[in-house]
């Protein structure tokens, strides 16, 4: 077996997992799958892996620093059309729930960094880690044939939503103002 079918192989038991390691181990017992996306209840939500790294335009980016916010992360890539098209909704629901101790950071995967950059610019506000070997993606659960991909993380940054498809405003804001509306920020946090 060469190295590609072996990879596409294990890239579909890893997609046919994500619902597993996004819940507790106790299994999926409060969590929905329907449609490429897995929601689970606060009690049923694992933590998410370490998510940090170099960000596109320079400097250190840590999600634990973001503790008490709730945090959307998007992996995207220029190259991709479905990432395109859903840019505009990521920016509008960014902007639309910021207000509500909720960040959103995008995670750029398999790309050079001028073309990230030059697709960021005009685009989105929210800074966006380079990760062009999708070391990150890999750690969640979200194996390449599943870019764009986005995960909501709870205040406590456990995975609450994991969205394996690019995403419209009119589908996002929901779920991330019911991830928000679960606890308040902490005071001082608005």
């Amino acid at each position: 077996m060469d190295a590609r079918r072996w990879t596409a192989g294990l890239l579909a038991a890893v997609t046919a997992t994500v619902a597993l390691t996004a819940c507790s181990s106790d299994g999926e017992a409060g969590c929905a799958s329907e449609a490429g996306m897995v929601q689970c209840a606060p009690d049923e939500r694992g933590d998410a892996p370490t998510i940090a790294g170099e960000l596109l335009t320079g400097g250190r980016y840590d999600v634990a620093a973001q503790r008490g916010q709730v945090v959307v992360v998007n992996f995207w890539g220029s190259w991709c059309a479905p990432c395109r098209a859903e840019a505009d909704d990521l920016e509008a629901t960014y902007q639309a729930t910021r207000g509500s101790g909720v960040t959103f950071l995008g995670i750029n995967v398999q790309d050079s960094r001028d073309k990230a950059i030059a697709f960021e610019e005009g685009r989105v506000t929210y800074p966006s880690i380079f990760d062009p070997a999708s070391r990150l993606a890999l750690a969640l659960d979200i194996p390449p044939n599943s870019i764009p991909a986005t995960v909501v993380l709870d205040r406590d940054g456990r995975i609450a939503t994991v969205i394996r498809a690019a995403v419209t405003r009119d589908d996002l804001q929901p779920i991330v103002e019911r991830v928000a509306a679960e606890s308040a920020p902490p005071t001082g946090e608005r």
